[in-house]
């Protein structure tokens, strides 16, 4: 996983304009504990969209959010990698 942070890492830190709007997209399974742990990720809880899957066995969560550098971008994911079979796309 590490590795993978690190790609990512080096890919936005190529953006030279921060503050940026930073779209993150989650799948998680319909289960409002997971979809509570999704949203406490974000400071505007009310920007978040949700989508639900044919079956409303999950659920996909869009949120846009002004985020001032890479790292702050990178803890989100981290925290949301504790979310039992989260998807971030």
């Amino acid at each position: 996983m590490q590795g993978n942070i690190d790609k990512f890492r080096e890919l936005i830190s190529k953006n030279e304009h921060w503050p940026m709007l930073y779209y993150f997209k989650f799948i998680v399974q319909n289960n409002q504990e997971k979809l509570n742990q999704v949203r406490e990720l974000f400071l505007d809880p009310s920007a978040i969209t949700y989508k639900t899957s044919r079956d409303i066995r999950f659920i996909g969560m869009s949120c846009k959010q002004w985020m001032p550098d890479p790292e702050s971008i990178i803890a989100i994911y981290e925290k949301a990698s504790v979310v039992d079979g989260l998807i971030a796309l």
